[in-house]
């Protein structure tokens, strides 16, 4: 059995992407963030529709079109395969975690 809390590495310097599981469809990650954000040029373009949730601390994801979400614990938003988007901003005084479900 395992936790999402546990096992968080103390060196945060960089941005923690973690696979969970992967199948043909799906691909769960646990993402650790303290303070990170996507390069300033640039965004994610994927090719999978991808599900993410807040489970510790807070963040902010822009979307080239215009829109921002404030993400609390608890909060989540669905993005659609290629809807161009980054993080513009993570809690940098304590962990955020994120679970983001990948999927075609």
């Amino acid at each position: 059995m395992n936790n999402l809390f546990d096992s968080l590495p103390k060196d945060l310097g960089a941005e923690i992407f973690e696979e969970i599981i992967r199948s043909s469809t799906v691909r769960i990650e646990r993402i650790i963030s303290k303070g990170h954000a996507s390069p300033e040029s640039g965004w994610y373009d994927q090719e999978e529709h991808e599900w993410v949730v807040v489970l510790k601390g807070r963040a902010r994801l822009e979307f080239e079109e215009g829109a921002v979400h404030e993400l609390l614990v608890g909060d989540y938003v669905n993005i659609p395969a290629h809807a161009r988007h980054k993080v513009a901003w993570t809690t940098p005084d304590e962990p955020t975690i994120w679970l983001a479900v990948f999927y075609r």
